[in-house]
């Protein structure tokens, strides 16, 4: 598949990059970039920039149309990361006749990213977006877990079009279903109806308060771990750190803090896909919320350098087996940890009810769900996880 003729390549002149010539290390010197002479190669690429400017079912934030040149703008001024990676800027979707338009050829062109092991990084747009990103692991029938970082669920209903931010239930109800499970990272209580928030613990999807998460960022990572598909809504980040978002609030991740969720995004080895989303230009002071988001992506390639594949579990003497007994579990708790690296793994048993057999599934964890069964507790992690795997 051809995928240049779907883009307009990034005209580099009305950047106004010129003056970037100065150091052979900035990024603007290390990307590919295509144009409209030559069939696009993906050859040897790892990443991909993808910009989506289609903010049609946009919520209230029309300008998010002009973001992703504008954060390549800040992106390209940065110096590269030690360790060398390929990216590819593929430039700007052309956008479709209709909206769905647009998200059917998106999906298209990031399955075929995805087919050939190359990360799309897509620069929205608004947040809808997302749902196409989901129908790329659709079309290749490939079962995902999608992390939305995100103030808001985006739920909507199944009466209601797509928009920005309501398009999760499409996703859930979209059959066949390849969605396994999904996960909010930094959910703001107040902006989300009591009854949304019952479902998606009806629906044993994970959910985890801005508040809590800041207590301890690092247990953030084994949440992203799980992940195919990451979506980061920047309404997720506090108005102060980026003000180029209508829907921003006085309380979200402080600019550091999403930077981290991002590398941690990055190191994953599962991750495949990654975008961010709602950032408008025409609301933005200084640049700091363009200047923002080249730093999300920085760290996410810097994460994506660090990757050191151990969530393969093929050699289990790679791994320290910790088993730990439960009151009224009948069998032992069962975590792993990696030599390697020190992150950990919990044993969710599923259990077919045809074959009377039981499989395993590795799920990422954290070393407090270990020490909470330790104490004869087991975490809500492993319940959920458990209670949706064998439904």
């Amino acid at each position: 598949m051809d995928i240049g003729p779907y883009f307009d390549p990034i005209d580099l002149e009305s950047l106004d990059f010129f003056t970037l010539n100065d150091h052979p290390q900035r990024l603007l010197n290390q990307i590919w970039f295509t144009n409209t002479l030559e069939e696009v190669s993906l050859e040897n690429m790892q990443i991909a920039i993808v910009g989506v400017p289609e903010a049609r079912n946009a919520s209230q934030n029309d300008g998010s149309t002009f973001a992703p040149d504008e954060v390549r703008r800040e992106l390209y001024r940065l110096y590269c990361w030690n360790k060398p990676v390929n990216i590819i800027d593929l430039g700007n979707l052309k956008i479709g006749k209709t909206v769905e338009d647009t998200y059917e050829v998106l999906s298209e062109i990031l399955a075929h990213l995805i087919e050939n092991k190359v990360i799309p990084i897509i620069l929205g747009g608004s947040n809808d977006l997302a749902f196409a990103n989901y129908r790329a692991y659709e079309r290749l029938e490939h079962v995902v877990n999608i992390v939305s970082v995100d103030s808001c669920f985006d739920l909507g209903n199944e009466n209601m079009p797509i928009t920005s931010n309501a398009y999760l239930n499409r996703i859930i109800l979209q059959q066949p279903n390849y969605l396994l499970n999904y996960a909010n990272i930094g959910f703001q209580t107040y902006m989300n109806s009591p009854e949304s928030i019952e479902l998606m613990e009806n629906l044993f999807f994970e959910t985890y308060r801005v508040g809590l998460l800041r207590q301890d960022m690092e247990e953030v990572e084994p949440i992203v771990r799980n992940a195919e598909m990451v979506s980061l809504d920047l309404s997720a980040v506090r108005r102060g750190d980026a003000p180029g978002n209508p829907n921003a609030s006085s309380n979200g991740f402080y600019g550091e803090e999403i930077c981290r969720v991002a590398m941690f995004a990055g190191i994953s080895d599962k991750l495949s896909s990654f975008g961010i989303y709602e950032f408008n230009p025409s609301m933005d002071y200084n640049n700091q919320t363009s200047q923002l988001i080249a730093h999300i992506i920085w760290y996410f390639v810097e994460g994506f350098n660090n990757r050191v594949g151990d969530t393969v579990f093929k050699d289990k003497n790679l791994y320290i087996k910790h088993s730990v007994a439960v009151s009224n579990h009948i069998d032992d708790l069962v975590f792993y940890c990696s030599k390697k690296t020190g992150r950990w793994w919990m044993v969710v048993p599923i259990n077919s009810k045809k074959s009377d057999t039981t499989q395993k599934y590795y799920l990422p964890c954290s070393v407090k769900d270990y020490e909470l069964a330790c104490t004869d507790v087991i975490s809500d992690r492993w319940w959920k996880a458990f209670n949706k795997l064998n439904r």
